[in-house]
């Protein structure tokens, strides 16, 4: 028999995240604790973000790493991307200062506990976001990004690379494939 979860409301999630121990995802009133990460998924994301802040120096933009709450009000979610850009105006949720509303790009480090939900649920959940242009998938093994970029007409394009340069049109960035794989990368 499943047990019926109290429903939450954002606002309360809001404030219980303040001085939680660890990180939870709230979906529509349910609120469900976050997985830690390894050490190498933890290697990955700081170099994409020490890539993408390299990238923007100089530029309206800010890359902020998974302590960045992002809501999406359209379906209902509060989560933590690994790696999240805003550029221009930052503009935060109204029940909560802490999470974003209108990130450009969102970053996932795929795991292997993860990866199922990362590429499909949350995935549609970004699509949803007005303000994403795209979305960033770093693989861990094998290695390589995988860039869902939002076109004019509303549709998602895939671009892969597993060595190289990576182009991120929605902020005129490229990411060096085998500068963020450089060894070395813990197990």
């Amino acid at each position: 028999m499943a047990v019926k979860q109290p429903f939450v409301s954002y606002a309360e999630y809001a404030k219980q995240e303040i001085d939680a121990d660890e990180r939870h995802e709230w979906h529509d009133g349910i609120v469900v604790a976050m997985s830690g990460g390894t050490l190498r998924h933890a290697a990955l994301a700081a170099r994409v973000i020490a890539a993408l802040d390299g990238a923007l120096r100089g530029r309206p933009c800010q890359v902020f790493s998974s302590d960045a709450k992002v809501r999406i009000r359209a379906t209902k979610l509060g989560t933590y991307p690994d790696v999240s850009v805003v550029c221009g105006k930052l503009e935060v949720d109204e029940e909560d200062e802490r999470s974003l509303i209108n990130p450009i790009l969102l970053v996932e480090v795929l795991s292997e506990s993860t990866e199922r939900y990362d590429r499909g649920a949350k995935f549609a959940h970004y699509r949803s976001l007005p303000s994403a242009q795209a979305v960033l998938l770093v693989r861990q093994d094998p290695r390589g990004l995988e860039l869902f970029a939002r076109q004019p007409d509303g549709t998602w394009v895939l671009h892969e690379a597993d060595e190289g340069n990576l182009r991120i049109d929605a902020l005129d960035v490229s990411l060096n494939v085998d500068e963020i794989y450089r060894t070395p990368l813990p197990d």
